[in-house]
């Protein structure tokens, strides 16, 4: 596996800007020396002073934007005003133009960019005033019909960069805000199961042990010992989610491992424990079948949620847990036969069911049938996205 690109030092990329520059201009401003032998002032060294300060001005341009336009202007305009030769100087302005799209506000760098182009044209002004040669208007004319067209390009060239980025920085946070918050509801439904069903299970045994009390004391131990029991489990579960939720995603400690398949016979005995005839059917093949750990998840804490409705809601004494594959999907039904039906309306749980089998690319049903209450799950054997239920 490749390593992960890494941004190079901030040296280096200045570097891989000012050198080439610098070649260009030390090098370039002679050849136009020679090729401009009417130009008003010779090259000399002061002229090449002005180039090297106006291409080492750029190594600024990242920590102090403004230092590197009043260098960079006042070494430019000073060029041209003696009457140096038109040469490579006049690229760094461009690239300055560039370097303030991307790194300052529009308005400010507008401003900016607006008066160094401003200084240059004064400056070119006052040559052609102090120096006129004949053709020296027409050949200013012909000069800034190119500068000033590839000065502008550079500027929106570094506009269209910098909003590029902050629309790239505005994704990716809205990004991280969406899984932030998908966590935290996952994290709450996570919650809302293993609470909810530890509740559950301890108020049906309180009810058991409150009944046979007198008559039956080791039936009365049992059901507090299975309070026990599950009050502790359910406080381990709650533990361990607040303890998510308070590290974040940064140093948060290891999670338990998911429940699955293997664990709904101890489920099903806590939930006859109570009185209520529950009756488990897992097609043989998936005890040896190699299922995705998040599909084995979802269909535990769905048979644990209508189990759990079961016993908040439907009154019921009997109850059917169903798990077969069918088609490439693992298909979850658990129906009751309770008198007062299932949950009313879509509740917590029921939604929490919904959301689970859809973050999967599967289907749920929940109704009241003639005589309770059934919930159908229908899970991809190979996960899809939501974007792809069919």
């Amino acid at each position: 596996m490749p390593p992960p690109f890494r941004r190079p030092p901030a040296w280096v990329a200045d570097a891989r800007v000012v050198v080439p520059l610098l070649l260009v201009g030390v090098f370039g401003s002679h050849r136009a020396g020679d090729a401009q032998l009417d130009a008003p002032q010779a090259m000399d060294h002061w002229g090449y002073l002005l180039v090297v300060v106006a291409v080492l001005s750029l190594l600024a341009r990242r920590r102090a934007a403004w230092v590197t336009v009043a260098v960079n202007t006042a070494a430019v305009a000073t060029y041209l005003a003696v009457g140096y030769p038109d040469g490579p100087v006049l690229l760094t302005v461009p690239v300055v133009a560039f370097g303030l799209a991307v790194r300052r506000p529009r308005r400010e760098a507008v401003v900016a960019v607006g008066a160094a182009v401003a200084a240059v044209l004064a400056a070119s002004v006052l040559r052609v005033t102090v120096h006129d040669s004949g053709g020296s208007w027409s050949d200013l004319g012909r000069a800034w019909l190119v500068w000033a067209p590839v000065t502008a390009a550079a500027f929106a060239l570094g506009a269209t960069a910098r909003v590029r980025r902050e629309s790239w920085a505005g994704m990716r946070a809205e990004q991280a805000r969406r899984a932030a918050s998908e966590e935290q509801l996952r994290m709450a439904q996570e919650l809302h199961d293993v609470v909810g069903h530890g509740l559950a299970v301890i108020a049906m045994q309180a009810g058991v042990a409150l009944h046979v009390l007198d008559r039956e004391p080791e039936k009365a131990r049992e059901s507090l010992e299975a309070i026990r029991t599950m009050s502790r489990e359910s406080l381990d579960g709650l533990r361990t989610e607040l303890a998510q939720l308070r590290a974040g995603s940064g140093d948060a400690p290891e999670r338990r491992p998911l429940p699955g398949l293997a664990d709904l016979d101890l489920l099903v005995a806590r939930i006859r424990a109570g009185g209520v005839d529950v009756r488990l059917d897992v097609a043989p093949d998936l005890a040896t079948a190699e299922l995705p750990t998040e599909v084995g998840a979802a269909a535990y804490r769905i048979v644990q949620e209508s189990l759990t409705n079961v016993l908040r809601h439907a009154d019921a004494e009997q109850a059917s847990v169903t798990v077969r594959p069918e088609d490439g999907e693992l298909v979850v039904t658990v129906t009751d036969r309770g008198r007062g039906g299932g949950p009313g309306g879509d509740g917590t749980g029921i939604r929490g069911m919904r959301e689970r089998t859809a973050a999967l690319g599967g289907t749920f049903e929940a109704a009241p049938t003639a005589d309770g209450f059934r919930v159908v799950a229908r899970l991809p054997l190979e996960p899809r996205t939501a974007g792809q239920v069919r």
